[in-house]
């Protein structure tokens, strides 16, 4: 596929979460054509090493995100936002390969907005229909991969800093993290990429929906692999990740490494996906 390239700004914040820096940067993507009005932005991620997990001392991180640990990720490709309706519309019209899916499941309607009230299998199925379609493995992405792909180089509880603002994000604004200040709590998914991306170029990590992982669940990091594969090794097959926060959640729980998990059946309307591709 060609790629395109763009650039875009960032900002990272201070304690208080006030504009600390404004930068400029440059990311490449590929575009898929799912419909004339449905194109799929898939942005290039690099390889690159990091630390996996909460950091030792950070505020509210839980045994489950920890031991923190050092993985190397693979160069792949994850979409620019999370999954949109008009997008869900498009790939919900190919061919089933293993269930049926809903074909307007959610909640907060709008075709921009993404896609929520998916079950873990509905968004695998929505990945095999999208390989079928464009002779490209896509996949849910790994832990590795969306921590990876979250942080974009940082090591901070957020890819912007050490506090969020809803200035940046769609949580629930009345509460706060660290030094941080209170702001608005919208009620509802905002449209994709209505905040500035990290430095990946990649949009609505934090917050808006809960993002579904390829991972059967593990409790803790112990024994974790040193690469971002999908770490099937004694997983819990009855629950799945979900990473990112959401629009109804408090800021600690929008961290790059925090993380919850639901059985793959489970359904809600503040819980979606975005999509990977190798290479």
């Amino acid at each position: 596929m060609p790629l395109t390239s763009w650039a875009f700004e960032t900002v990272t914040l201070d304690s208080q979460g006030r504009e600390l820096t404004r930068q400029q940067q440059h990311a490449q993507f590929y575009r898929e054509p799912l419909s004339d009005r449905a194109p799929l932005d898939m942005v290039m991620i690099p390889g690159g090493e990091f630390w996996m997990g909460s950091a030792p001392g950070e505020a509210t991180s839980p045994r489950r995100e920890s031991p923190q640990h050092w993985v190397q990720v693979a160069p792949f490709s994850l979409s620019k936002y999370p999954i949109t309706q008009i997008q869900w519309t498009a790939v919900v019209k190919l061919p089933q390969v293993r269930r049926p899916l809903p074909s307007k499941p959610a909640s907060f309607r709008g075709d921009a907005r993404p896609v929520e009230m998916v079950s873990w299998l509905e968004a695998v199925e929505f990945c095999d229909r999208l390989s079928w379609k464009t002779g490209r493995r896509y996949r849910l992405p790994s832990e590795a991969e969306w921590e990876y792909a979250c942080r974009a180089g940082s090591q901070t509880p957020f890819y912007c800093g050490e506090t969020l603002t809803t200035n940046l994000a769609n949580y629930d604004g009345r509460h706060t993290y660290g030094q941080g200040r209170t702001g608005r709590f919208r009620q509802k998914t905002t449209v994709v990429g209505s905040f500035l991306p990290n430095a990946f170029g990649l949009y609505d990590l934090h917050g808006n929906v809960w993002e579904w992982c390829a991972d059967p669940w593990h409790p803790t990091y112990e024994n974790a692999p040193q690469d971002g594969r999908i770490w099937l090794d004694d997983g819990d097959e009855t629950s799945r990740p979900l990473r990112g926060g959401s629009w109804m959640y408090f800021p600690r729980y929008c961290r790059a490494a925090s993380r919850i998990h639901y059985p793959p059946q489970f359904k809600s309307y503040n819980v979606g996906f975005r999509v990977a591709c190798d290479g």
